[in-house]
């Protein structure tokens, strides 16, 4: 019985790839039923007898009571965004300028939600969504719902692969239908209804609604050489991999695939939103490395956005927490990439005036990078008697004079007093990214800055549960859940607070370096512009930006309240070693070590200063070598790279 039911999961985890993955079923959908209930009631018999790979545990069942956030050993990157030929050509001429003889992988860029799986052992035991890069959330139950996603691997790999979980577009049509037909509201577009399934908590509503995925990326140290042999790995692994794609050293090329996908792209059986360029060598790869926000190896090249005619009713003019003064167009709505607009941004007053763009006008509007509407342009042909825009003069908050600088395109309000700003930083403050304060969104600011509850950073820590209660809608228990949400925000590692803070230039990935070099936000208050700017990826810019912020006398003032309030200012990570034995050395992995995780040696390399990289160059410094060390060790002898083992590692 046993052994017929291990037959049955192996033959049926077999027709499930073919129909899945390959697109190429072997069995009708009758034979392939009529074994999965044969093994359903084995299983409902022998339950003690149940494969951890068996196709029953893609089906419903469980009802979860929330998504546990979940820290990414690989950390994911966004990539650099290209609307242009003379985009690709310049980012062309940056890689070769360094390596004549690269060359290139052109993917599709699938519209779905980014998703890395975690393999101990063969089986699948972490799926997570991106999150912020660093932190996403643990959705394993819903990811094992989706059919293309292997729970198991034929071979006993520990491995981390990305992807793109995605929603078919003839499902997204049959889910929208089946929701017309019961009332209710539809889904706008395919990608929004992957993210809502991906959020479900019920995993039968995910097992329902067929999901997939390509994967492109092995985030974990590979023996690979290769972007094409990465994907050629991950295919053979089991994973679904898009077939779509091209290798060459030449941008005239891959600009003619761009063209042929774009053309195509409506043709597809999902939805996709540009091609990606990634130099195809790991070891370029390594080299090339990464700017604060994004690897400087590859490129994301967007296809032109959707253009509608709407007529601009009114303006807006709104406030931001630096002070800079942004109109909004209010619009005759239109439907643009799958949602309703009938907002837009404007940009700034000197993007008014050179489009000439004025009250009545039937404007172009289009979804920037397809995500943020914004006005292209006017349609002068269907111009009557509109005038001139006017350009407000004083805040639209505080009534304070406004500034238009020579070296800036923006309106600028520079009372650093002006509600707008206040609350706006305030909400900054308390995003996901930066403190993490669930439960405390622009509403709930609207609501403190009505009651005069809050007025400044420090005073969000100040706050009980009794003041809480006194907001609208909120009751003894909603107060006290966000009462408790700011005393863990409390607890935060100092690159969140940093980051909160919202200094200019300062974003979360240049607040992590931060931290991890000087570990306390009074010792970066005193740091001199020279020591931060030495940091790789940081530079002049933020340096002075740092240094004039603290050099204000309300910035010491609120570090010494926050400090008073209880709130953490020291960093949590791992930080820079004082004794940064291998500072400036760049050093690889490989093999197996038998003592300590890869991860762990990771980040003790790092914490004595070393650049710890996935492959071996001519850059690189060492190489400690594990058991069953392959091609990386063997290209470490042939460049004459220094080679230690485990043991030294332990050692030092």
């Amino acid at each position: 019985m046993e052994n017929r039911m291990k037959e049955l999961v192996k033959l049926l985890n077999q027709y499930a790839k073919e129909y899945y993955t390959e697109d190429n079923p072997s069995v009708s959908d009758s034979d392939y039923d009529k074994l999965y209930r044969e093994l359903i009631d084995l299983e409902t018999a022998h339950p003690e007898w149940i494969q951890e790979d068996s196709p029953s545990h893609r089906v419903g069942g469980l009802v979860l009571d929330g998504f546990e956030k979940y820290e990414h050993e690989y950390p994911l990157y966004s990539l650099q965004d290209a609307f242009s030929r003379e985009e690709l050509d310049a980012f062309d001429q940056r890689v070769k300028a360094e390596f004549p003889s690269a060359n290139y992988m052109a993917e599709l860029k699938i519209d779905g939600l980014s998703v890395s799986l975690t393999y101990v052992d063969g089986r699948l035991q972490v799926g997570a969504t991106r999150g912020d890069g660093s932190i996403g959330e643990n959705i394993t139950e819903n990811l094992k719902r989706v059919q293309d996603i292997p729970l198991t691997l034929k071979d006993n790999l520990s491995i981390t692969v990305r992807g793109e979980c995605y929603l078919p577009r003839q499902e997204f049509e049959r889910i929208n239908q089946e929701r017309q037909e019961a009332g209710q509201a539809e889904f706008a577009n395919p990608r929004n209804a992957a993210a809502g399934t991906l959020r479900q908590l019920d995993t039968a509503v995910v097992a329902q609604r067929k999901l997939a995925t390509f994967l492109y990326q092995e985030a974990s140290p590979t023996e690979r050489l290769t972007q094409n042999d990465v994907l050629e790995e991950v295919a053979e692994l089991g994973f679904s991999v898009n077939p779509r794609r091209l290798v060459s050293s030449s941008m005239d090329e891959i600009w003619n695939f761009i063209q042929e996908v774009g053309q195509d792209r409506d043709h597809l059986a999902y939805d996709i939103d540009g091609v990606v360029i990634k130099v195809n060598s790991l070891a370029m790869q390594e080299e090339l490395g990464f700017t604060v926000k994004a690897p400087r190896w590859a490129i994301a090249y967007k296809f032109p956005a959707e253009e509608k005619e709407a007529e601009l009713l009114s303006v807006d003019w709104q406030v931001g927490r630096t002070g800079v003064v942004t109109p909004t167009a209010n619009l005759s709505p239109v439907q643009l990439a799958g949602t309703t607009v009938s907002r837009a941004t404007l940009h700034n007053v000197d993007y008014i005036a050179e489009k000439d763009i004025r009250i009545g006008d039937t404007v172009i509007v289009y979804k920037a990078g397809d995500i943020i509407p914004a006005v292209l342009s006017v349609v002068t042909s269907k111009r009557s008697n509109q005038e001139v825009m006017p350009v407000p003069t004083e805040c639209p908050s505080c009534g304070s004079q406004l500034l238009h600088y020579e070296d800036e395109v923006a309106l600028r309000c520079i009372n650093t007093s002006c509600p707008a700003q206040l609350k706006e930083r305030l909400i900054h403050f308390a995003s996901r990214d930066a403190m993490n304060i669930t439960g405390l969104g622009p509403s709930v600011v609207d609501k403190l800055f009505k009651t005069d509850l809050v007025r400044d950073i420090p005073a969000i820590f100040q706050l009980t549960s009794e003041d809480l209660m006194t907001l609208e809608g909120f009751k003894e228990k909603s107060a006290d859940k966000l009462y408790q949400a700011i005393q863990t925000a409390k607890e935060n590692s100092a690159e969140k607070l940093l980051f909160g803070l919202g200094i200019r230039h300062v974003g979360s990935k240049a607040s992590k370096q931060l931290m991890e070099v000087f570990g306390d936000l009074n010792a970066l208050a005193t740091a001199q512009q020279e020591e931060v700017a030495a940091i790789d990826g940081l530079g002049l810019v933020i340096a002075k930006s740092l240094q004039d912020y603290f050099a204000t006398e309300n910035a010491q003032e609120l570090l010494r309240e926050l400090a008073q309030d209880g709130v953490n200012l020291t960093y949590l990570g791992q930080k820079v070693s004082a004794d940064a034995s291998l500072s400036g050395q760049t050093v690889v992995l490989t093999g197996k070590l038998e003592q300590m995780k890869r991860s762990e040696a990771k980040a003790k390399l790092e914490n004595l200063g070393a650049k710890v990289t996935g492959s071996v160059s001519k850059k690189t410094n060492l190489v400690v070598a594990g058991s069953d060390a392959g091609s990386k060790l063997t290209k470490a002898q042939e460049l004459g790279i220094p080679v230690v083992d485990e043991e030294w590692l332990l050692n030092l």
